[in-house]
């Protein structure tokens, strides 16, 4: 698969999600991981894919004039 490590994330959040996400983390440490990897997954997907949208388009995919 692919070559991993460790990094440290801190993030703010609100009072109740907090205690949630530091139980599951208690419970299920690498739930949380997965959960994290997908949302960054997705979130790299979107960014390749709007960044395809500002390629220009090629001679082929380009409308033709209109004719006169």
């Amino acid at each position: 698969m692919w070559e991993t490590r460790s990094v440290q994330i801190n993030v703010r959040l609100p009072r109740d999600m907090a205690a949630h996400a530091e139980e599951v983390q208690r419970n299920d440490p690498e739930f949380l991981s997965r959960v994290i990897l997908y949302g960054l997954t997705r979130r790299s997907i979107y960014r390749h894919l709007r960044g395809q949208e500002a390629v220009p388009a090629t001679s082929e995919e380009a409308p033709s004039p209109p004719l006169s």
